[in-house]
């Protein structure tokens, strides 16, 4: 834990990668404390239940099938109606069986960071910043008065930021080949597409803006229109050959 000015920020390694949560309200530390510990409580029972690499998860024995999916809990069940939806609405390219094997991750992330900052809002923290591995959901404002500020990663030059983006209720994904190359699986052909490097989605909702960006990065230049064409939701995109591209409504400062 470490109290930023008027910030009070907590980090912690979960689902494989660095969740850092930044509580900006004016409220004692110790209601500050509980508002963290309940969001990383959250997220820890998401890892239990959802990841792929723990052999007792429920998604891995729904995988292997020592589960059913009516067995299952409520959680895991409506989470995969929701990548049901989500496979219709990308023309398949969001597809949790892409792998060869049942895995979700690429809506869960973003999801449990959703609700998480749900939790917070409800439970009284009106401002804050949780970022999950690149999965950024923000709410009211930073320490200092103003909008959040989210710089996207440079997918060339990991030093600096090809966009920063602001806002004070904003869900941001990004997939692209940053730490894991060209990983995401083109479910049609079973191989990475290598045309873009980097995927920003932006909008309401975090779980839903992760499922956009790996499918847009499985399409690869088709991606570009695809995305293009979002209902509520504005983008980003750095391809290969190193055009970068952005919709107009992008809340971008630079």
């Amino acid at each position: 834990m470490t109290i930023v000015g008027s910030g009070f920020v907590v980090v912690q390694h979960i689902m494989g990668t660095a969740i850092s949560l930044h509580l900006a309200d004016d409220l004692p530390e110790p209601v500050l404390q509980t508002l963290a510990d309940d969001a990383f409580a959250w997220l820890r029972e998401v890892d239990r239940r959802f990841s792929t690499y723990k052999h007792d998860s429920e998604i891995s024995r729904l995988a292997n099938g020592e589960l059913t999916l009516q067995s299952c809990s409520s959680q895991v069940r409506a989470v995969l109606d929701t990548c049901t939806d989500l496979w219709q609405a990308t023309r398949g390219y969001f597809d949790v069986y892409a792998t060869g094997t049942l895995d979700p991750s690429g809506y869960v992330k973003g999801w449990a960071a959703q609700v998480a900052s749900d939790r917070l809002a409800a439970a009284g923290s009106v401002n804050h910043c949780l970022n999950a591995g690149g999965d950024v959901r923000v709410r009211g404002v930073s320490p200092s008065g103003q909008p959040w500020r989210i710089g996207i990663r440079h997918p060339w030059q990991p030093q600096h930021t090809s966009w920063i983006l602001y806002g004070t209720d904003l869900a941001v994904a990004t997939s692209g080949v940053y730490e894991r190359g060209h990983h995401v699986i083109d479910p049609h052909t079973g191989q990475p597409n290598h045309a873009l490097r980097s995927v920003t989605v932006t909008g309401p909702d975090l779980g839903i803006a992760d499922a956009y960006a790996t499918a847009a990065m499985a399409m690869g230049p088709s991606g570009v229109d695809w995305l293009a064409a979002l209902d509520g939701y504005e983008t980003a995109v750095v391809c290969q050959d190193g055009r970068a591209m952005r919709s107009d409504g992008l809340p971008t400062i630079m």
